[in-house]
């Protein structure tokens, strides 16, 4: 039996509920598993899985998902809360990757080891630069009368696109970093691959928010 129009798009609508509600669980479990695992205060490198798991899983995922119509934890407030809120979120979730960059970048130097070498170290200096290009791009959103070529809805379009690259970066950077040796060492066997789903799953409900809300309406307008 054919589902109607109405019966499809209902189910469309609980499937990213499902999903939104699943990220914001994974979004604070997963730097809390890190938590567990780094023990924070046993050694300057403990500091580093935090930090960055705070930023990219934690603060930078709610950040987007204060936009969901489905999921958002502020869907009673008005989009100029959300917009501050979300620079706010953004604005913490890039000090802490730049702490988090500064305490590992210290730390190789300290133990006389060689930095930005490997893929985990390069792609997370390349995800730490872009979001602090992407925050002083997000500027250019509460004060759009500096750029007085661009329209508004151009800016939003341009700035959520390339906001989603970063986040992919961001969880690309957390992938690689579960690929290192500290942490196979310590999550092993099937806890290792639910790990790995953790910022699979945030990324894959991120870029459908994002494409619904843009990239498939602009298409839909030409």
């Amino acid at each position: 039996m054919a589902l109607t129009a109405e019966t499809e798009s209902r189910l469309y609508r609980s499937l990213r509920a499902a999903a939104g509600a699943a990220a914001h669980l994974v979004a604070l479990g997963f730097p809390t598993a890190v938590a567990v695992l780094a023990r924070p205060g046993s050694s300057l490198f403990s500091w580093h899985p935090l930090l960055m798991a705070l930023a990219f899983s934690f603060l930078m995922t709610e950040a987007l998902l204060i936009f969901s119509p489905e999921t958002s934890l502020l869907r009673s407030f008005s989009r100029k809360v959300k917009v501050r809120v979300h620079w706010a979120l953004q604005l913490l979730a890039l000090l802490c990757a730049l702490l988090g960059l500064g305490i590992i970048t210290y730390n190789k130097h300290l133990n006389g080891k060689a930095h930005f070498v490997t893929w985990h170290g390069l792609t997370g200096l390349l995800t730490v630069l872009y979001a602090g290009g992407q925050c002083a791009g997000g500027v250019l959103l509460l004060y759009p009368k500096l750029m007085k070529n661009w329209t508004l809805a151009k800016l939003k379009l341009y700035h959520a696109t390339s906001g989603l690259v970063g986040y992919l970066l961001g969880c690309a950077s957390l992938m690689l970093g579960m690929c290192s040796l500290w942490f196979t060492t310590l999550v092993t066997s099937v806890s290792w691959y639910l790990a790995m789903l953790c910022p699979l799953l945030t990324s894959l409900v991120i870029m459908n928010q994002v494409s619904n809300a843009y990239l498939y309406r602009k298409r839909s307008q030409h």
